[in-house]
């Protein structure tokens, strides 16, 4: 390499980056760590795996639908929505990292890339344009509806499996905050009429 500085007495190290590098993949998406000391099988494993990155890529539409909403919402209840929305997608973005990391766990490999997510998720895709509150709500509710279904087959099917640790994570983090999240968004569509005196 041009203009390299070696130190006296280095083996060849330098300082500068080596950039543009490229190797084969080290796994393959949709494969599982052959030996992974967790007292659960391969074929446990993936099929476990395969169900948490679909919970994934919907999760992680999810979030954006809710930063999207966030940036877009209008009318009269914008500022609550506003910081409704936000903390929302928090919470979302931490189930994320708490779902990518027990695949990483079980031995897979976690979806990433938002061209990736979009070809499997199943949460309808959104207009790029801004919609009404109400609109937004609903898609938002349905998206929820989506993720809390997979949540409980992926649940139980972990729990017959013997994979408490999937169980757990999808009861105790996935369905229970989803769930809260409905009840924050369906109260925004209930109508009370002004009580007069």
């Amino acid at each position: 390499m041009p203009n390299e500085h070696k130190f006296p007495g280095s083996t060849g190290a330098t300082a500068q980056p080596r950039y543009l590098q490229s190797a084969p993949e080290i796994q393959k998406y949709g494969t599982v760590n052959r030996l992974v000391p967790l007292e659960l099988e391969e074929p446990v494993r993936l099929e476990l795996t395969a169900q948490l990155n679909q919970l994934l890529a919907d999760t992680m539409t999810l979030r954006d639908l809710y930063k999207k909403s966030h940036w877009q919402v209008v009318g009269p209840t914008f500022y609550q929505l506003h910081l409704l929305y936000d903390k929302h997608f928090g919470e979302q973005l931490e189930l994320v990292d708490s779902i990518a990391e027990r695949i990483q766990l079980l031995g897979g490999v976690s979806i990433a890339m938002a061209h990736d997510i979009a070809e499997i998720t199943q949460i309808e895709r959104p207009p790029r344009g801004r919609e009404a509150v109400t609109v937004q709500l609903s898609r938002l509710l349905e998206a929820h509806r989506v993720i809390i279904g997979q949540a409980r087959k992926l649940a139980r099917r972990a729990g017959e499996l013997g994979d408490d640790g999937t169980n757990d994570l999808v009861v105790s983090e996935i369905l229970r905050h989803n769930e809260l999240q409905v009840w924050f968004l369906g109260e925004h569509l209930v109508e009370v009429s002004v009580v007069h005196t």
